[in-house]
Order: C-alpha cells, then structure tokens, then sequence
C-alpha cells in the first residue's frame, strides 16, 4: 500500500553548536509575513503608522508566553509544578539533580490564542485604539501564522495523526514505522483556507463586516478545525486516554463559543447602532 516516508532531519544546519532548524525558520518567515500583512492592513484602515510600531512586540510575547503556559497548564501542570524554572527557561532537570539545556519542549495553541487576546486588550488600551476594531484587524492574519507553525511542526515529525490505510498517510519514520494521518497537514491547511476567506472577506465587505466579526469568524474557523481533526490525532498525553474528548476538543469550545459571541453581539451592535441613528434622522 502506498504511503508517503517522512524523514526529514529537523535541523537545518548547526554552527558553531548554534542549531538553525525548520520550525524556527518557518515561525520567523510566518512572524515576518504576517506583520507585513498587517501593515498594509492598518494602512487601508488609515491607523498611523506609529500606532503599530509596538504591535509585535505584544503580540510576540502575548502568543509564545500564553502557548507555553497553556502547554504546562493544561498537559503537564503536576511536573511543571514541581519545577517551574522550567516553565519558561529552556531547561530540564537531569536523574543526577542537576540541570541541561533542552530548549523548549512543548506549546499550546490554545493558550497561545488566550496570550493573544491578552496582548490585544493590553496594546489596544496603551496605543490608544478600539479594542474589539484591533482584534478584527489581528484576527485576520493570525491563521496564516498558525499555518505556517503547523509546517514547523510536520518538519519535526510532531503532533502525529493516528495509524491509517489512507492513500496519503505518512510514515514519520523518526517516531516509527507506522503510516498515519498527516495531522498536520490537516491544520495547516485549514488555518490557510480560514486566512484567505478571511483576508477574502476584508476585501470584499470591510465597510460593512465589523464590531468582532473577524474575530469571531476566525476563532470559530480555527477550532472548528481543531475540533474535528483531534478525532485522528495522537492524544497528548497519558490522561487523556480516558477523556471521551481530547484536550484540544474541550479547549476548543470555548473558543468556538466565544466566535459565536463575538458574532452575535457585533451584529445586534450594529443594529443598534443603525436603529438609533434612523431615530435621530426622524427627530431631525
């Protein structure tokens, strides 16, 4: 039966003991991409160009600290209880009670996508603009990002599907022998196709769709996603295993209801808004 043999060497070069791989690579040119995006975005929206020089700084520390955190939060809160220099400095305790460099071992998109929200309300209130106006704006170019950390991710050959017989299973031939679902393939395209009907959308309707739904269609789009392809990944962690739901599927809820929310109020705002303005039209 055929399948696809994946065997790529993470690490692209090693200088100097300096280890330049895929995922770092891919984060940066996904990071570089992104902002240049959202330059031409807040350009359209006419936002000055200093109101956005401090944009990746927030955004940067909001989604790696939140991810990291969410990672040991949510996956393996008793270990990293017991050593929490090892939350955010890229270490691991050794058997003889010492310690060694291990980088950082482990990310969490959903509690990267919470980091972010953080990082928004805090940037929105310091620059000065509309909160729900910047999440919009944001919320656009975040699946591009997520997409191209999923290719980080194929490259390692983590976050691995589960064994399969379908035509384009892979072998990750560092894990094992076993063909499975490319899992992350799977995300990775979905978050493309979420950032092009997004992007599509900002084009097309950026008069009339506003008040969060951007925001909320790409937290909705995401973790519908997410939802769905947790059912052919590996779980996580041992815990798991006897969760009727995964992990990612129970955090990915109140993402999705946060989506429909965000939709929700945007538009009776909108109505609201219209209403009251008619009324004044009236009185006039």
């Amino acid at each position: 039966m055929s399948h696809i043999n994946w065997n790529i060497n993470p690490e692209i070069v090693n200088i100097f003991g300096i280890s330049i791989r895929y995922y770092g690579v891919l984060f940066g040119a996904g990071v570089l991409l992104c902002l240049y995006i959202l330059r031409w975005i807040f350009e359209n929206e006419n936002i000055p160009s200093e109101k956005g020089e401090k944009l990746p700084l927030y955004l940067m520390i909001g989604a790696l600290a939140g991810a990291r955190l969410g990672h040991t939060l949510f996956y393996q809160a008793s270990y990293y209880l017991s050593n929490p220099l090892e939350i955010f400095l890229p270490i691991q305790r050794t058997i003889e009670g010492g310690y060694r460099f291990s980088g950082f071992q482990g990310l969490a998109s959903h509690g990267g996508a919470i980091g972010l929200i953080i990082a928004f309300i805090i940037y929105s209130k310091k620059a000065k603009l509309p909160m729900v106006r910047t999440m919009d704006l944001i919320a656009i170019v975040a699946p591009l990002g997520a997409f191209f950390v999923r290719l980080g991710n194929l490259m390692n050959s983590e976050i691995v599907g589960l064994p399969t017989s379908v035509p384009w299973a892979f072998v990750f031939q560092r894990n094992d022998s076993i063909p499975r679902h490319p899992a992350q393939l799977y995300e990775a395209t979905a978050y493309l196709f979420t950032f092009l009907v997004l992007l599509f959308l900002y084009k097309a309707k950026k008069h009339t769709l506003k008040n969060g739904f951007y925001f909320g269609l790409s937290m909705i789009m995401i973790f519908i996603a997410r939802f769905f392809i947790e059912f052919v990944k590996e779980r996580h962690v041992a815990f798991e295993e006897h969760l009727a739901l995964s992990m990612g599927q129970l955090l990915s809820i109140p993402f999705v209801l946060l989506g429909i929310g965000f939709i929700v109020f945007g538009y009776f705002g909108d109505k609201k808004l219209l209403s009251s303005k008619g009324d004044g039209l009236k009185e006039g």
